[in-house]
């Protein structure tokens, strides 16, 4: 019945990141190269069931907010207010901002930024049925109530778990609806609430409130911790999703572009490049073996960006895949085989990056580097290769931080074993299913590549072997 009334989400900011111990609103901490609210927005904005966006976000950073949201594109947004001293404050603050005309209000932590498409929409969906919604887990852990005797704390309860749930956000309500409870709210002296389905169950009993399972991944950034937790989980849910980029999405976004490949003669640098050049990109590849460029070289490298600049007036993307994996123990290695390895697996991406930016941030491009699985853990036999990919890691995070204001996007490939000449000649042969071929880690590559994505470290990795063929 209430499937023509529009989805508005409202995003709350009003946290100031005490728990946290910082001098920022926790809303405002960068994870994966990007504001925490930037993700969050993007989420919403992505969302093809929510039709505007309402941020109310802590008083004294306003500008900031509005500032993201400029940069960002964030169309869908259309506003930036303050926020109230509490969060039901901050909650009449957007009833208020509303108006009179119904509609869905999709309220959502501005600190969840890994919320779900599927969450998002299925909260919209439930509003055609239920008046107020909310979020939530089921609990693993056991919750026991206490009371405190002499100062100790006495268990008094333990509920059975299989009725508890952990609430999230978003939760969702017919704009009436939470208006007349806050309203009934507003009579009560005692009024107290941590959120707004809270409200409703306390001055509306009688009202069902729907509950849409949860994710284990929409986690709140409260403590320390959960920034790290945030971090890793954007690397995880970086893996592009079974079905990859079409070709046609591919043609829109590369035809017409210039792509620079260093590296590119051979393995996983020359499948890119074909594949780029294949969706009607001009494609510019440097190496060592085809044009004598040398990427350990800073001169070589700025020579090889302005020739392609010279060729198309622009560089969109530029790819690195050079690399050199020497196998020894680090006390057998002579200087040579050091520097060689540090110069071309560390010092190359780092000449590329300073080459390029200025190149880049012309046409809000990226850059692709790669790293290697063993950057999370040395292994014996190629410290050197395993160290240096390890400082290319947290070069991509780092520079996707420091140049997310010029446009700039900085994402790693790490692919596990793939079958390339760098990997044969430092191993030998080796069974071919074991391995991906340069062409899948390639595919991933172009798809990262134009994709809106920053600081990410995006793993490739081998199919599942089925059980029964796939529907082709």
């Amino acid at each position: 019945m209430n499937n023509v009334l529009p989805a508005v989400a409202i995003v709350l900011a009003g946290g100031v990141g005490e728990r946290l111990g910082l001098q920022m609103p926790k809303q405002l901490v960068k994870i994966a190269g990007r504001p925490v609210i930037e993700h969050t927005l993007a989420a919403f904005e992505k969302s093809p069931v929510i039709d505007s966006v309402l941020v109310l976000m802590t008083p004294d950073h306003v500008g900031e907010v509005e500032a993201i949201v400029a940069r960002g594109g964030f169309t869908k947004v259309t506003g930036v207010i303050a926020g109230g001293r509490t969060r039901s404050e901050t909650t009449r603050r957007a009833i208020e901002a509303m108006g009179g005309a119904e509609c869905k209000m999709i309220v959502h932590d501005a600190v969840r930024p890994l919320v779900s498409q599927r969450i998002i929409a299925d909260c919209v969906s439930a509003l055609d049925r239920y008046e107020a919604i909310d979020v939530a887990t089921p609990s693993a852990d056991t919750i026991i109530a206490v009371d405190e005797v002499d100062g100790e704390e006495i268990i008094t309860d333990i509920p059975p778990r299989s009725r508890l749930r952990r609430g999230q956000t978003p939760q969702g309500f017919l704009l009436s609806t939470l208006r007349k409870a806050y309203e009934l709210a507003a009579a009560d002296p005692d009024f107290t609430a941590t959120d707004d389905c809270g409200v409703v169950r306390r001055y509306l009993p009688d009202l069902p409130i729907y509950v849409i399972p949860g994710d284990e991944n929409n986690l709140k950034i409260t403590h320390p911790i959960d920034i790290h937790l945030a971090d890793k989980l954007f690397q995880l849910n970086s893996n592009p999703p079974a079905v990859e980029t079409s070709g046609e999405v591919r043609a829109r976004l590369l035809g017409g572009r210039t792509v620079v490949v260093f590296g590119g003669s051979y393995g996983i640098g020359k499948a890119t490049g074909d594949l780029a050049a294949a969706a009607g990109a001009t494609v510019l590849s440097f190496s060592r073996s085809t044009t004598g460029t040398h990427v350990e070289n800073p001169e070589d490298v700025a020579e090889a960006l302005r020739r392609a600049h010279a060729r198309t007036g622009r560089i969109d993307y530029v790819v690195n895949t050079a690399g050199v994996l020497r196998i020894g123990k680090l006390a057998d290695a002579p200087d040579t085989v050091i520097e060689e390895a540090l110069r071309v697996n560390y010092l190359a991406p780092v000449y590329i990056a300073r080459a390029a930016a200025d190149y880049l941030a012309e046409t809000r491009g990226s850059l692709l580097l790669y790293t290697s699985s063993s950057y999370t853990r040395g292994r014996a036999g190629y410290s050197l290769y395993s160290s240096t990919k390890a400082a290319t890691v947290n070069l991509t995070q780092a520079l996707a931080d420091e140049w997310s204001e010029r446009g700039i996007r900085v994402n790693c490939i790490n692919p596990e074993r793939t079958g390339t000449p760098m990997r044969r000649q430092a191993f030998g042969e080796e069974p071919a299913a074991s391995m991906l071929t340069a062409e899948e880690v390639a595919g991933t590559s172009v798809d990262v590549m134009i994709s809106d994505w920053t600081g990410h470290i995006v793993d490739v990795r081998r199919a599942a072997p089925s059980a029964t063929p796939s529907a082709a």
